[in-house]
């Protein structure tokens, strides 16, 4: 899924007050962190082309590594049973979302995925669907996504009502679905 869907999905889930809404964003941002520093720094600072990034170095052993250990859910599933034993709502939150996003990306990412079992395994699940791959079955799967989003967006205006929360969420909203619209066009 793309990035502001998954900060909605874990925000809704997770997400009950200031403190753990906040906590569920971060957590669903996390898995994804590590590609928007490393992209950012490639594109804009060693000036790399587009192509390069996403075709050769994303999928480099090195980004790889990276990428195992933000969306392990070993780690992910550590954290989230270290939170439940002492009972931390925030840590629950943070975790839990992780964890949501992991499993959506294990589910949504055909030949981009990651080795979500690391440091146990190097293991890369190859799913039949992607969110973005039209190859794939995006054309139906981005369409449901974004339904859910905007469902999630509805319950989230309802349990945050004050008027920043619902501007970052009705911003996520929009942002999820003009970079829906871009993987249409690109895809």
């Amino acid at each position: 899924m793309n990035t502001p869907a998954h900060l909605m999905f874990g925000a809704a889930a997770f997400g009950r007050d200031r403190p753990t809404t906040l906590a569920a964003l971060f957590g669903a941002l996390l898995p994804d962190l590590s590609l928007y520093l490393m992209a950012s720094w490639a594109l804009f600072v060693k000036h790399i082309p587009e192509r390069v990034v996403f075709g050769e170095l994303y999928f480099s052993d090195n980004w790889q590594r990276v990428f195992a250990i933000d969306n392990s859910v070993i780690l992910w599933g550590t954290a989230l049973g270290l939170g439940v034993a002492v009972k931390a709502r925030v840590l629950i939150a943070f975790a839990g979302a992780g964890l949501l996003h992991i499993f959506a990306d294990f589910l949504l990412h055909h030949d981009d995925g990651r080795q979500h079992f690391w440091p146990v395994s190097t293991w890369v699940f190859e799913s039949p669907v992607s969110y973005w791959d039209s190859r794939h079955h995006a054309g139906w799967i981005g369409p449901v996504i974004s339904i859910l989003s905007l469902l999630f967006t509805l319950v989230l205006w309802r349990r945050l009502p004050h008027w920043g929360w619902r501007l970052t969420f009705g911003l996520l909203l929009a942002a999820e679905l003009y970079t829906l619209r871009g993987w249409f066009l690109h895809f």
